[in-house]
């Protein structure tokens, strides 16, 4: 399952689109039941991904790509947006999680396309157990899209794994972070399409008008995104997004404990330009070790640069 959020644009459901006990044991099942099946099995899957609503990705409907304006993703530089609360680990512990993203001012092309760099860090019981860069653009009808990530897991300080989707390498392909009004009762939408790593989350307006409080403010007119991920069905997380804002508040409906997990904003904020320029650099860092620990999926892309 994925982790957590992702505080401009969440990151969807926990696990970070790495996949879940239960999704290590369906793609156990589904070696076992036959691998002369396995072609056709991930050619529909992956149509369901792409027929998505909205609509397909279509990469000439992105005319200014990095002026990202939807309200409910607000994504400028400088853009910070600090998160606490609890998860649940494997091992049913309650542990303390953190969540720290900010927006670069930096850019990295995929696909031709201009993507929005950001910058994420995440803590459980106060130790880092997670950096990330996503990648981000706004199509021409306003909607939010993901063009992937590169994530670092740390156990113990030590970087234990990097499991990274690009779009346009090894099958992934981009997906809808948020649409640029959702509604209730609209067909659900792939977040992306990353099958290297087992990323293939879905998401659906569950609620619209909410009014919730948490430490950062009081909200309205906030609506409510319910993400899945496919092959756990009995569990689901609620993005909570407000407007001109970006997501306040991270709960689960379902049956499965791992899907237990609540953050709320607790800042969100411009960051100067001394930490701008600090983040920017540290960024600029992970990509030195996404090359190396990115594989055939980051590999061949091209380096982030600054935001003409």
């Amino acid at each position: 399952m994925q982790r957590g959020l992702h505080p401009g644009p969440f990151t969807p459901f926990r696990g970070k689109g790495r996949p879940g006990t239960t999704q290590r044991l369906a793609v156990l099942l589904a070696l076992t039941a036959g691998l002369a099946a396995a072609p056709c099995i991930a050619q529909a899957e992956q149509g369901e991904a792409m027929g998505a609503a909205p609509g397909k990705f279509d990469p000439k409907k992105f005319s200014h790509p990095t002026e990202i304006t939807n309200k409910w993703l607000p994504s400028k530089p400088g853009m910070r947006w600090s998160y606490s609360g609890n998860s649940v680990e494997d091992d049913g512990k309650v542990v303390r999680h953190q969540i720290e993203m900010t927006i670069t001012d930096l850019v990295k092309v995929i696909g031709g396309i201009q993507t929005v760099v950001s910058y994420e860090l995440d803590w459980h019981d106060n130790e880092l157990v997670e950096a990330e860069l996503s990648f981000f653009a706004q199509d021409d009808d306003g909607n939010v899209w993901r063009f992937g990530e590169y994530p670092e897991e740390y156990e113990d300080g030590k970087l234990i794994k990097a499991p990274t989707w690009i779009h346009g390498f090894e099958g992934a392909r981009a997906g809808i972070m948020l649409e640029a009004s959702p509604r209730v009762g609209t067909p659900s939408y792939s977040q992306g399409w990353g099958p290297a790593v087992g990323w293939k989350d879905r998401a659906q307006t569950y609620q619209v008008g909410q009014k919730v409080t948490v430490k950062a403010g009081s909200y309205e007119d906030v609506i409510v995104i319910k993400e899945t991920a496919k092959g756990e069905n009995d569990a689901a997380q609620l993005k909570y997004y407000a407007p001109n804002v970006g997501g306040v508040q991270v709960g689960w409906i379902g049956d499965k404990r791992l899907a237990r997990e609540r953050l709320e904003l607790v800042a969100f904020e411009q960051v100067d330009e001394k930490t701008l320029a600090d983040v920017r650099q540290k960024a600029i860092e992970l990509e030195k070790s996404a090359y190396r620990h990115g594989g055939k999926a980051y590999n061949p892309t091209m380096p982030i640069s600054s935001n003409p």
